[in-house]
C-alpha cells in the first residue's frame, strides 16, 4: 500500500468517525455502561420546594416577538413568585423596551450601546440572585415543564448546568435550510443524550440551557459561542452537563439557505475560537472520558474532518492513476460522485423552492462543511475586534 493509500484510508475514517462511527461507538458505551450501571431517576420536587429561577433573556431588536414571548413565559408550569424574567436588551432601538414596559412581570435591564450577547451576559448576571439562572432566546418557545424539568436535573449536586433541547419547528413546505436544520438537531439531539448518559454532554445550546449562578464565568466580550464557552468551563470546573430531551425550546428554521450560511458560518469560526480557547480539555489525563467525549464530537467537526472530507475526492482520483486494486478504489469514487451529485440536485431544488428531503440531506451535509472552511477566514477577518455581535439571520 502506498503512502498516499494510507493517507486516504486515515483520512477516509475520521469523516466515517466523525459524523458515524462515534455515535455508533457511543451508543454500544452507553449501554455497556447501562448494563452494570442502572440509571437512577431523580424525583420532582413539590412546588414548596422548588428554587427561585430566573429566567434571563437577551435581545436586540426583538419588538416582533416581544408579546409571544412574554405570553410563553407566563404560561410555564412554575409558581409564578419563584419566576423571575430579566430582559437584557443592549442596543434595542425599536418598540422591544417600549413593549416589555406593558408587562410589570418582567425586570428590563437596558443600556444603548450594543455590544453583543455576550456582553449583555456578563452585564446581565449582576442582577441575577437566584441559585438558578436559565438562558434563553427572545424568539423561542418553551414546552410548559420546562422548567420543572430542567430543575430537577439540578438535584445531583454534580450537574452544574443543564441542556434544554433545541428543536426546529416543522411546516409542511420546509425549504432545505429549515428542513436540513430540523434534521441536523434530530441528529445533534440524539448524540447530546448519550453524551450525558455516557458521562456528560459536549456544551449547551444557547435557545435553553440553565447553570448554577455561582458557576456563571465572565467571558471575553469577542466570545461567539457564549453558550458553548460559559457550559464546557463548567465542566473544566468539575460538574457535569446534563441534557434534558424534556426540556425544549421550538424555534423557526432559517429563512433561506442565504440566512442559515450566516450562522453556520458564525458558528464555525466560533468553533474554532472555542477550541483554542478550550485547549485544556484536550488533556485525556486531566479530563478523563470527558476529553474524548470533546474531542469526537466537537473539536474533529470544527477542525480537520470538514478539510478532509473535501480531500478525499482528489486523492481518490490520483490513486485510481496509480493503485492496482482498481475495483475497491473505482467503487469508493462513484459512491462519492454519487454522493456530491445529489448535493448538487439539492442546491438545485433549493434555488428553484422545490421541496425534496432526501436531496436535502447531502446538499445541508456538504454546505455545514464547506462554511466550516468559510469560518477560518470568518476568525481571521474578526481579529482585533473585541466585540460579541453579529448580523442576526432571519428567521421562517
Amino acid at each position: 500500500m502506498s503512502t498516499l493509500e494510507i493517507i486516504f484510508w486515515i483520512a477516509l475514517f475520521i469523516v466515517f468517525y466523525t459524523y458515524i462511527g462515534y455515535g455508533i461507538l457511543l451508543y454500544i458505551l452507553v449501554k455497556l455502561k447501562e448494563v452494570f450501571k442502572k440509571k437512577c431517576d431523580l424525583p420532582y420536587p413539590t412546588d414548596d420546594k422548588l428554587p427561585h429561577v430566573t429566567l434571563f433573556i437577551t435581545a436586540y431588536n426583538e419588538e416582533s416577538v416581544v408579546d409571544d414571548k412574554m405570553r410563553n413565559t407566563l404560561a410555564l408550569d412554575y409558581p409564578a413568585e419563584k419566576l423571575h424574567i430579566l430582559w437584557v436588551t443592549d442596543g434595542s432601538n425599536d418598540r422591544t423596551n417600549e413593549l416589555l414596559a406593558n408587562w410589570p412581570q418582567a425586570i428590563v435591564q437596558h443600556q444603548p450601546q450594543r455590544r453583543g450577547k455576550t456582553a449583555a451576559m456578563n452585564r446581565g448576571i449582576q442582577f441575577v440572585e437566584t441559585p438558578i439562572v436559565v438562558f434563553t432566546d427572545a424568539n423561542t418557545h418553551l414546552n410548559k415543564e420546562a422548567l420543572k424539568e430542567i430543575v430537577r436535573l439540578f438535584q445531583n449536586p454534580k450537574v452544574g448546568c443543564v441542556a434544554g433541547e433545541k428543536r426546529i419547528a416543522e411546516k409542511s413546505k420546509d425549504n432545505a435550510a429549515s428542513g436540513g436544520e430540523g434534521l441536523y438537531w434530530k441528529y445533534e439531539s440524539t448524540l447530546k443524550s448519550l453524551d450525558w448518559r455516557l458521562y456528560s454532554a459536549a456544551g449547551a445550546a444557547g435557545e435553553l440551557f440553565a447553570v448554577r449562578r455561582e458557576l456563571f464565568e465572565e467571558m471575553e466580550t469577542d466570545t461567539l459561542l457564549d453558550d458553548f464557552i460559559l457550559s464546557m468551563r463548567i465542566v473544566m470546573n468539575g460538574y457535569r452537563i446534563a441534557y434534558c430531551a424534556s426540556a425544549y425550546a421550538i424555534e423557526g428554521g432559517s429563512a433561506d439557505m442565504i440566512e442559515e450560511e450566516k450562522r453556520k458560518v458564525r458558528i464555525a469560526a466560533g468553533g474554532l475560537q472555542s477550541v483554542w480557547r478550550l485547549r485544556a480539555l484536550l488533556n485525556p489525563f486531566k479530563y478523563g472520558i470527558f476529553s474524548f467525549q470533546y474531542t469526537s464530537h466537537r473539536v474533529l467537526r470544527w477542525t480537520i474532518t470538514p478539510i478532509l472530507l473535501f480531500a478525499l475526492l482528489p486523492l481518490n482520483l490520483i490513486i485510481l492513476f496509480t493503485t492496482s486494486n482498481l475495483a475497491l478504489y473505482a467503487l469508493i469514487w462513484e459512491l462519492q460522485c454519487l454522493f456530491y451529485l445529489m448535493g448538487s440536485l439539492g442546491y438545485y431544488y433549493s434555488r428553484k423552492r422545490i421541496k425534496h428531503k432526501i436531496l436535502f440531506v447531502p446538499y445541508y451535509f456538504l454546505f455545514m462543511n464547506i462554511n466550516v472552511i468559510r469560518g477560518f477566514n470568518y476568525l481571521r477577518k474578526r481579529k482585533g475586534n473585541n466585540s460579541g455581535a453579529w448580523e442576526k439571520s432571519k428567521r421562517a
